[in-house]
């Protein structure tokens, strides 16, 4: 019984269960190389307040992991964002003319001014065709687009935005760097053992 009881107390008892690992289409707009061995994808809403307030951190990271992050950008407009769902339109219509990054800069540094008037203003200021973009705006592939991504959000689990795929593992809301540094570096490390 002693032996035991010592044995007990000097056991250091560790569980480590593996992360739940979902398959996420890797479809989108992206940054980074299609060969990096982390792949980010971002479920998020141009009308979101925290999603805004992460686009650093994701700017960051990608300066950080040039080689070895790509980060794909999906949306998911919420219901109540009046304006989340057009403003993904505009993003995918600035895409098709590859300005997507720039245009999505714009709807963050402006969440506050998305009605359809001010879309078609951003798009003038990147220089944009304006008839492809305002057919865009109104074709029925745009709007299958953002409801494709709606529908993968949902089967998912993600509910709420920014939410992110890393390597297939959930990490919700907008985390400081060092929660998405952490996960990449255990995935990096993993993927070189």
């Amino acid at each position: 019984e002693e032996v035991r009881n010592e044995l007990r107390e000097q056991a250091v008892v560790v569980i480590s269960l593996p992360r739940e690992r979902k398959t996420v289409a890797a479809v989108g707009y992206s940054i980074g190389p299609d060969s990096a061995p982390i792949t980010i994808v971002e479920f998020s809403d141009f009308q979101c307040p925290y999603c805004s307030r992460v686009v650093p951190t994701i700017k960051e990271i990608a300066a950080r992991y040039p080689d070895d992050v790509r980060i794909v950008f999906r949306h998911l407009p919420l219901s109540f964002h009046a304006h989340a769902r057009i403003a993904a339109y505009g993003s995918i219509c600035a895409g098709n003319q590859g300005r997507f990054w720039e245009y999505h800069d714009l709807l963050f540094e402006n969440q506050r001014a998305l009605q359809r008037e001010q879309l078609s203003a951003y798009a003038t200021s990147l220089d944009l065709d304006m008839e492809s973009f305002e057919a865009c705006m109104s074709a029925p592939e745009t709007e299958a687009l953002v409801a494709a991504d709606l529908e993968a959000a949902e089967e998912l689990g993600a509910s709420g935005t920014p939410a992110f795929f890393i390597n297939g593992i959930f990490l919700s809301g907008a985390q400081p760097v060092e929660a998405f540094v952490e996960l990449i570096q255990q995935e990096l490390a993993g993927s070189s053992g």
